[in-house]
C-alpha cells in the first residue's frame, strides 16, 4: 500500500538551518503515521526550503536581472498583450523552465530565491544525515514546480535525488498481453514529486512529505541523481521555441543565398 502525507510544523527556514533536525522534529510530531522514519521511506522536500537553508537568497531589485544571470540559453521568449515578458530558458542545472527557477514568492521584499547549486548533492547530504540519525535506509527527493511542453498548468518535478532510483526500467519486460516493452522507462522520481504535491500544496507551509510503500526505489547514495533525468542535448528534438527556430532557419537561408 502506498501512503503519502505532508509534515506539519515546519518552521520558516533561514540560512544554515539544520534541515535534518527540522525534518526529524516534524516526523516525531506525527504519531498517527509513526514517530520515526522506516526503511524504504522517501522524504520529499520542496526546493525552496533547501535553497533557504543553503543561503541561496540574493538581493535583487529586479527579478528579470536575476533571471538573466541564471540563464545559460534562451529557448523561447514571448510578450503578452500587457507587456509582460515570459522567458523559457535553460539554467545552470540543465533544466529548461520559465524564469530559470528564480522565485520571488515567500521571500523578503527586495530579494529572490535561486535553486540549490547542486540539488543532487543536497539530496544526498539530507539522505546521509537522515540515515545516520535514524538508522533507517531512506531516500530523498528535492522538487520544484515546472511547466510541461504541450500542456497547460504546472506540476512538481524532481530536481534532486539522493539514494533513489529515479527511473523504473521496464525495458525487456512484457505487458499484460505478453508483448515486449522496448522503450518503457517511467520517471518515478517525477511521479512521486507530483503525487506529494497533492498533500504539500502551494500555500499551506507544508514543504516536506513522506512516501511509504515504495521501498523498492530506495538504494545506494551513489545512484544517478535527478540530473540524469535531463535529456541529453543530442536527443533533444525541441531545443528552441517555434518562432525562434523559424527565425534562425530563415536567417540561415538568407545567409546561404548570399
Amino acid at each position: 500500500m502506498l501512503q503519502i502525507w505532508a509534515l506539519d510544523g515546519i518552521p520558516e527556514i533561514t540560512p544554515r538551518d539544520d534541515l535534518v533536525g527540522v525534518i526529524l522534529d516534524a516526523v516525531a510530531a506525527h504519531p498517527a503515521e509513526g514517530s520515526a522514519l522506516r526503511d524504504g521511506d522517501i522524504v520529499v522536500v520542496t526546493s525552496k526550503v533547501v535553497s533557504k537553508a543553503e543561503g541561496r537568497i540574493i538581493r535583487a531589485a529586479d527579478r528579470e536581472d536575476a533571471i538573466t544571470r541564471e540563464t545559460v540559453r534562451l529557448v523561447a521568449s514571448r510578450t503578452s498583450p500587457s507587456g509582460h515578458v515570459t522567458r523559457i530558458v535553460e539554467n545552470p542545472l540543465g533544466i529548461v523552465s520559465a524564469a530559470a527557477g528564480v522565485d520571488a514568492s515567500n521571500t523578503p521584499e527586495g530579494t529572490v530565491l535561486l535553486l540549490p547549486v547542486d540539488p543532487d548533492a543536497s539530496a544526498r547530504a539530507l539522505a546521509t544525515g537522515l540515515r545516520a540519525a535514524t538508522g533507517a535506509h531512506v531516500g530523498v527527493l528535492i522538487t520544484d514546480t515546472l511547466g510541461r511542453a504541450w500542456r497547460e498548468g504546472q506540476t512538481d518535478h524532481a530536481i534532486g535525488a539522493g539514494g533513489i532510483h529515479v527511473f523504473e526500467d521496464l525495458r525487456g519486460t512484457t505487458d499484460a498481453e505478453g508483448r515486449p516493452l522496448v522503450v518503457t522507462l517511467p520517471c518515478v522520481a517525477d511521479e512521486l514529486a507530483a503525487a506529494t504535491d497533492l498533500v504539500k500544496g502551494k500555500a499551506s507551509r507544508r514543504p516536506v512529505a513522506i512516501v511509504r510503500g515504495r521501498g523498492d526505489l530506495v538504494g545506494d547514495l551513489d545512484l544517478p541523481g535527478a540530473r540524469s533525468i535531463v535529456r541529453n542535448p543530442v536527443r533533444d528534438m525541441f531545443r528552441q521555441g517555434a518562432d525562434e527556430a523559424y527565425a534562425e532557419g530563415f536567417a540561415a537561408g538568407r545567409a546561404a543565398r548570399g
